[in-house]
């Protein structure tokens, strides 16, 4: 071989790592009630920084799920065909409680427990969490109808993957999806045309088209149609009692730029049995119960990706050198990688402090759940959107190298839009907050409670809580200014987590760049004086 392939000055591979060797969430975990679950969580963030995991993931989305409608004899079977390695990653989610299990666990931080694996285990591949995300979400909506949560809940809960088309009562697990998007609404999911005529057997016939179902392989749907009575929301077994198969249709699977381990399709329903759950009438409240839960789910899949990216580009930077010296040597790649390294650090802290806010919620804190009422939608509009920017600048560390698929970098990056668009984009979310605001005053109180705790602590902060006190007194145009409404209070939402939690270098670097004005409009801008060390420390697994 010629001197010229002699390979020098290349990044090492990223090898085996501990996922879960990370401050901020641990930390979190802690704070939030869980330090009970520290094991299990060093557990599975073994396996999910491991070669074999991410070898899983890479292989679950080079072959995508494919949709066989048919059998070789021509009966209409609406199968879809995943890699292997598919269900090797479900089946693992499951069996750690990743899904619906917390419903079932009464220990304080259930919910705190199950939100760090996940957002562990969606570092290693993100989109099979999409199911396991909507199988955990199902719950509190069907407990609206506590006759169908006595039967589905124990089997949404068990710790068992039970792929495969059979009668649900008669499984050993079960895996829900969502069907509510409909090609006239998008969103505005009041525009549904799909109708639900009820019978004298005591269920209804659901008849229409969803444009965009997620997981359509999914064992049952809560998907929302129109009842007599109005908008309903319904539970779609895909199997009836007797092994017949329901009146249901995937007409296709969707081609996506991202989350292609994930089957979503367009779904038929040709006079589809179906369970009401929760008041006819009633669809919207009952199903947002579960968009709630997605929507938490949604800011923790965004902070796994900003984490995994920001692991990612330490490792290239660690290893390969420019101009003399190692990348994360250079002061400007430095500024670059602490500015990563801060953003997902801020991440991590609102997701484990919200986890934590739904995991008391559950249990009847009042407070608390006025909170999360906010909270959620803050850091979900914020979070999600952050990923994008993220993930390009982390992918553009690695260089060229970055841009090629062995990196594992356009992955992420073709990803990262995903949890801004689920669950409502982002205007969505803004004028959800807004809405929150004006039918729950009682969460704008619980809200600026929680800022108020960390009042008095930094100088910019105290003048970005005054800023915020004063746009959210201003009602002109408010709709308009949404987005810069609810922006400002994510950035101050973070910043109180931080402020309060967060080693001081950490908090003040935030303060200073997103609060005090010492700051760019791309990564890399922080200002003088700033740790780059201790953060760049924190964000650096050790092994």
């Amino acid at each position: 071989m010629p001197a010229t392939h002699e390979v020098f000055n290349q990044a090492t591979p990223l090898g085996d790592y501990s996922a879960a060797d990370d401050p901020a969430l641990l930390e979190g975990l802690r704070r939030e009630g869980a330090a009970w679950a520290e094991a299990d969580v060093r557990e599975i963030g073994d396996a999910a920084g491991s070669e074999r995991v991410r070898a899983w993931g890479e292989s679950a989305n080079t072959y995508p799920p494919v949709l066989r409608t048919h059998d070789r004899y021509g009966h209409r079977v609406d199968e879809i065909d995943f890699q292997p390695a598919y269900h090797v990653l479900m089946d693992q989610a499951v069996e750690h409680g990743l899904h619906a299990a917390p419903w079932a666990d009464e220990r304080e931080g259930a919910h705190v427990a199950r939100a760090a694996k996940f957002f562990l285990w969606s570092q290693a591949e993100s989109g099979h969490g999409c199911p396991i995300s909507m199988t955990y979400a199902s719950v509190p909506a069907l407990r609206h109808s506590p006759g169908l949560a006595e039967q589905y809940e124990p089997l949404l809960t068990a710790r068992t993957y039970d792929f495969g088309l059979r009668p649900p009562l008669t499984k050993r697990g079960l895996i829900a999806g969502m069907s509510m998007t409909e090609k006239q609404g998008g969103s505005d999911v009041r525009a549904n045309t799909t109708r639900a005529v009820p019978t004298s057997e005591g269920h209804y016939l659901l008849t229409g088209h969803k444009w965009f179902t997620s997981a359509p392989m999914s064992d049952v749907f809560l998907t929302l149609a129109q009842a007599p009575e109005g908008l309903t929301c319904f539970l779609v077994p895909r199997v009836l009692p007797d092994g017949s198969r329901n009146r249901l249709y995937i007409q296709r699977l969707k081609d996506k730029l991202g989350n292609k381990s994930n089957a979503s399709g367009e779904l038929e329903y040709d006079g589809a049995v179906a369970h009401m759950v929760g008041e006819p009438g009633r669809g919207v409240p009952t199903i947002i119960e579960m968009v709630n839960s997605t929507r938490l789910d949604c800011v923790i899949g965004s902070s796994a990706g900003m984490r995994a990216a920001v692991v990612h580009a330490l490792n290239h930077a660690g290893s390969r050198s420019a101009f003399g010296k190692p990348l994360v040597e250079q002061p400007l790649m430095r500024n670059v990688l602490a500015d990563l390294a801060l953003e997902s650090e801020a991440a991590t802290a609102l997701m484990t402090r919200l986890a934590g806010a739904v995991d008391r919620a559950v249990r009847g804190d009042e407070a608390e759940a006025a909170f999360r009422r906010l909270g959620v939608a803050v850091g979900k509009f914020w979070v999600t959107k952050r990923q994008p920017v993220h993930a390009a600048e982390a992918l553009e560390c690695l260089g060229g190298n970055g841009y090629v698929e062995e990196s594992g970098m356009p992955r992420l990056f073709r990803d990262s839009p995903l949890n801004s668009i689920w669950e409502g984009s982002g205007n969505v979310a803004a004028l959800d907050v807004l809405r929150a605001m004006a039918k729950s005053p009682e969460s704008v109180e619980a809200f600026m409670g929680e800022l108020n705790t960390a009042a008095g602590s930094d100088d910019h902060y105290d003048a970005a809580l005054k800023r915020l006190g004063q746009a959210l007194g201003d009602l002109d145009e408010v709709q308009y200014r949404a987005r810069s409404v609810v922006e400002l209070m994510a950035l101050v939402l973070q910043a109180s987590v931080l402020l309060r939690y967060a080693p001081t270098p950490v908090a003040e670097a935030f303060t200073a760049s997103r609060l005090g004005g010492e700051w760019g409009h791309v990564f890399g801008t922080l200002p003088r004086g700033v740790d780059t060390g201790l953060i760049l420390d924190r964000a650096r697994p050790r092994g």
